[in-house]
């Protein structure tokens, strides 16, 4: 091409892009009301409150980001989609219990003034080493105290629940408490009150406020609960476990949909240096970190399916780890009854210890509550 054709081919081409700039003009003008739209609904988009950061992944469902129309979601890592706000599920939000005051506390009310006394112990555990603990294939660990080797316990682990389910709005879940009364600290502080031994009969500061909790959240996700609240360990503490079971026997008889029967306890951590608190970061707020006890057999104390709630016991575990990393302590496998020979799905939650706080341990039972909602939708799903 010769110099000349060149000028004329740009000259050509000058003249075009001037001829469209008054058409890409008039465009953009008629664009925008929408961009400045969509702009304002950028700006109102707010993050649900509560939500918490799933391990490696975010919770797709909790992370959505809503815009203040209401119908018009960003959900994190999908850009934008048209969805209704019905879509996405409803974020449970329950009373502080730190604010809450019982209008019947009971024969033993929670403490209103506060003595200081031994220290409390801040401490998150992480993941352990030893002979005793092995880990499960996805996340979270089990510390084996029997005489089953570790190879063994982990092929187990492997296998699906013993139960399936197929409606989760009929009764699925029994909560129910054989320490009905045990209790926590008010707020995080220095020391804890060596005046008051953790035991309360006030449902908002005991071991039911976290009970509720777990309901709250499995109601939400359409699984039916049925929550006992019937003291076992008070004025007596010396057989809670018969007196429990007695309450938990007729209910089970009487909803045979019930698969899942959970005894929800906390834990009693301390030493010479003080009483411990083992707590994670999730979403943002503190939570009491949580073991699964899993009983085991040996022969005399009536449990011949003790297995079936060990395979339910490590898929619940590493939905928990799953979804809230860091949130669990290992699964306790040992030489214990706790009355799990009533289901296959018959387990012991220790959330965490009488060194945590009444605010922490209710996070930890929301947390509980969706996961093991989660688990059982899933196990739903794959029925039918």
């Amino acid at each position: 091409m010769t110099r000349y054709k060149r000028r004329r081919l740009r000259a050509v081409l000058g003249c075009c892009i001037t001829a469209a700039l008054p058409a890409a003009a008039a465009a953009a003008m008629k664009l925008l009301p929408a961009a400045a739209d969509a702009a304002g609904r950028i700006g109102a988009l707010r993050l649900d409150k509560g939500q918490g950061t799933a391990a490696e992944s975010y919770c797709v469902e909790r992370a959505a980001v809503k815009a203040s129309a209401g119908d018009f979601i960003v959900s994190e890592g999908f850009g934008w989609r048209e969805e209704t706000a019905s879509q996405l599920p409803e974020e449970v939000v329950l009373p502080d219990p730190s604010e809450t005051v019982s209008s019947s506390p009971g024969e033993k009310p929670y403490p209103a003034a506060w003595s200081t006394g031994s220290p409390v112990i801040r401490t998150t555990y992480g993941e352990y080493a030893g002979d005793s603990f092995f880990d499960l294939d996805r996340c979270g660990q089990v510390n084996n105290r029997t005489d089953i080797p570790n190879e063994e316990l982990l092929a187990e682990s492997r296998l699906p629940a013993d139960f399936t389910v197929t409606d989760t709005a009929e009764p699925l879940v029994l909560l129910y408490h054989t320490h009905t009364t045990e209790s926590f600290e008010p707020f995080v502080r220095d020391n804890g009150d060596d005046t008051f031994n953790y035991r309360t009969t006030d449902e908002t500061k005991n071991i039911v406020m976290v009970g509720d909790a777990i309901q709250a959240e499995l109601e939400a996700a359409g699984i039916g609960v049925i929550h006992l609240r019937t003291i076992h360990d008070y004025p007596s503490y010396n057989g809670s476990y018969a007196r429990s079971r007695e309450s938990v026997v007729p209910v089970l008889e009487a909803n045979p949909s019930i698969k899942v029967a959970l005894d929800i306890h906390r834990d009693a951590i301390s030493g010479e240096n003080g009483l411990t608190q083992p707590f994670a970061e999730i979403g943002g707020r503190e939570a009491a970190q949580v073991m699964i006890i899993s009983g085991c057999d040996d022969g005399t104390l009536g449990m011949p399916e003790y297995m079936k709630n060990f395979h339910f016991a490590c898929a619940l575990q590493q939905q928990l780890e799953s979804d809230w990393k860091g949130l669990t302590r290992p699964v306790l496998f040992d030489y214990r009854h706790y009355n799990q020979d009533l289901t296959t799905g018959s387990l012991l939650i220790e959330v965490g210890s009488h060194g945590n706080t009444i605010s922490q341990v209710q996070w930890s039972g929301q947390l509980i509550g969706r996961s093991l909602a989660s688990l059982l939708s899933g196990m739903k799903e794959s029925t039918t």
